[in-house]
């Protein structure tokens, strides 16, 4: 067997960036169009404004500010039939060897690596000691599994559903995604390439805000169970020291309300020794400029309530979440992937072709399979191609013939030719299973989730009645057959 196809597709990828209109975006796609991806996708992740300007050859959609997990799922299903999705943030600086860096990551990923992490720098000032924002964001170099660079195999998203779209923010969704990654059998690993993420302008209450990712830890404690933090290497934080400050805080007040000033008292002191360390324990490793000191002190006097209040606002909503369907299911009925035949089913058949001018798309072939890349469906083509065997033609003539179906009908995924002659015994032959299961292994599938084990037939003017006869499903057109396997429009 061979691929007999117009480029190696195990490295094949996607980019997807969801945006809110920041300023840095434009930086960012300009270094990513001669990245060697097949699709870059810009999802406008903003409840109104105006249309954003991307550069030619940049699709751009639209999800409606319904948070980064949505945006990201609208922009993989967009794409395909590419093996990787790599999402990246909008704010991030990738160099010019970024995609270069990232096919070699994938390169050497085996069949069950359902992720690759690129690594994260940010770079801190030189000339004095970092802000307690700056140090925020330095954290971003120790996570894991984090979307600023995560590129992600296609068919794992397919087999977990994409990003659940319960967790509205920023925070917690890649985490949830890299669990459901690992209950499903995919492993996630860290790969050399690198981008740059800045710290950004943040507003003086950045920190207070930040709290409500306090709400979605509940939720990932519903989702996951108590051990989801170590599984997911995130650290425990303050939340237990945060809820024991605010009850202090809230005590003193109940009891100077009841006449208790000397409990009051009390209680106020122990909130006021709570909130100094709170402070003390930001402000050191900082500048310690009068404007840092003033707003660590502002801010941990009301860090701990925030903190505690959507803490249990997410207590309130982990107690309907699991019985809440993810907003990211994955479709019952629909197949991990398609695989097709060339000739009569692509193509019109002309035997034995090995000229690319004489390639003619079967009527309404290019909107079946736009609609499976849409759907996220991974495709490739298994094809029989015994003129190579019996020296009708040259494997190069069939890669030019695939390369000209490409070129009419889009991005096919991997390609798989026998180019044995029909006597020669070989396992690849179709009806053999030899293609069908070198395809589910390149496309990193099991073979029972591929259509073409289930059979659904698109009989042409060569296909015999007995083979329509013994096919489990027939359609009358490629276009029936995607609605017989993914649903009707």
């Amino acid at each position: 067997m061979m691929p007999g196809g117009p480029r190696d597709w195990t490295t094949t990828f996607d980019i997807v960036v969801p945006t809110t209109g920041r300023p840095s975006l434009r930086a960012l796609l300009a270094c990513l169009t001669d990245a060697g991806a097949r699709r870059i996708t810009v999802v406008d992740d903003r409840v109104e404004g105006g249309r954003l300007r991307v550069p030619a050859g940049v699709e751009l959609l639209r999800s409606g500010g319904r948070g980064p997990a949505s945006a990201r799922n609208v922009g993989w299903r967009a794409g395909g039939p590419s093996r990787w999705v790599a999402f990246l943030d909008d704010d991030i600086r990738v160099g010019p060897d970024w995609g270069e860096r990232l096919v070699e990551d994938l390169a050497v990923l085996g069949p069950t690596a359902g992720a690759s992490q690129g690594r994260v720098r940010v770079a801190l000032p030189t000339q004095r000691r970092p802000t307690d924002w700056e140090r925020n964001v330095a954290a971003l170099q120790r996570a894991r599994w984090i979307t600023a660079d995560l590129c992600v195999r296609r068919a794992a998203l397919v087999s977990v559903g994409g990003f659940d779209e319960r967790f509205p923010r920023a925070y917690r969704e890649d985490a949830d995604l890299a669990l459901r990654l690992m209950d499903a059998g995919w492993t996630l690993t860290r790969g050399a390439r690198a981008v740059e993420h800045p710290v950004g302008h943040a507003g003086p209450w950045v920190s207070v805000a930040k709290q409500a990712g306090n709400a979605d830890d509940v939720v990932m404690d519903a989702l996951h169970g108590r051990g989801w933090r170590e599984r997911a290497g995130a650290p425990r934080g303050r939340l237990r020291t945060h809820l024991a400050t605010t009850a202090l805080g809230a005590t003193a007040i109940g009891a100077a309300l009841a006449g208790r000033p000397r409990a009051a008292g009390a209680l106020a002191a122990g909130w006021g020794l709570a909130t100094g360390e709170l402070a003390w324990r930001r402000i050191a490793p900082g500048p310690r400029t009068r404007r840092e000191v003033a707003t660590m002190a502002a801010t941990s006097a009301v860090l701990p309530a925030a903190a505690s209040l959507h803490h249990l606002r997410g207590r309130a909503r982990a107690r309907s979440v699991e019985r809440e369907p993810s907003l990211a299911p994955r479709p019952a009925r629909r197949p991990a992937a398609v695989l097709l035949d060339r000739d009569g089913t692509l193509v019109v058949d002309v035997p034995y072709n090995a000229d690319p001018e004489r390639v003619v798309p079967v009527p309404g072939a290019r909107g079946a399979l736009d609609r499976l890349r849409a759907s996220g469906v991974l495709l490739a083509v298994v094809t029989n191609q015994s003129g190579i065997g019996r020296g009708l033609m040259s494997a190069d003539d069939v890669a030019a013939v695939n390369e000209r179906v490409e070129a009419l009908l889009g991005p096919l995924g991997p390609w798989l030719v026998c180019p044995h002659d029909p006597d020669a015994g070989c396992a690849c032959r179709k009806p053999r299973p030899g293609l069908v299961l070198e395809a589910a292994s390149r496309l990193g599938v099991a073979p029972d989730r591929c259509a073409v084990a289930r059979g659904v037939l698109v009989p042409n003017e060569r296909t015999r009645a007995e083979e329509i006869v013994a096919a489990p499903e027939v359609a009358g057109d490629l276009d029936e057959a995607v609605d017989m396997l993914i649903g009707a429009p």
